[in-house]
């Protein structure tokens, strides 16, 4: 396990929501001090840490432990995620039914 790129791609996460080490910790309930041990890749983290922390930034969990190198369809899914995130089911078909609409128009 490579701390090191699972820190840089938290950082990065949290840097693009404007969340300061602190919010991030005040909202996943860990210390400040840990928090900046994790994105500099000195510290491991717990699963429930984890989890907690790609909730509250909005991505997978998979995505902050793999290899990754963003690739177009990456981003273009984690735009998706929080375009509709906090929608509910209704809105969110209403969304899915309106691009499929607009696809068609293109065909």
């Amino acid at each position: 396990m490579d701390y090191s790129l699972l820190g840089k791609r938290i950082r990065e996460e949290r840097r693009k929501l404007d969340l300061t080490q602190e919010q991030l910790a005040e909202d996943v309930n860990v210390s400040y001090p840990h928090i900046g041990q994790v994105e500099r890749g000195e510290s491991g983290i717990s699963l429930e840490a984890l989890i907690a922390i790609s909730n509250r930034l909005g991505v997978t969990v998979d995505y902050l432990l793999s290899d990754y190198i963003e690739n177009e369809d990456e981003y273009l899914r984690q735009l998706w995620v929080r375009l509709v995130k906090n929608r509910s089911e209704k809105e969110q078909d209403m969304i899915i039914n309106v691009v499929k609409a607009i696809i068609s128009g293109l065909d």
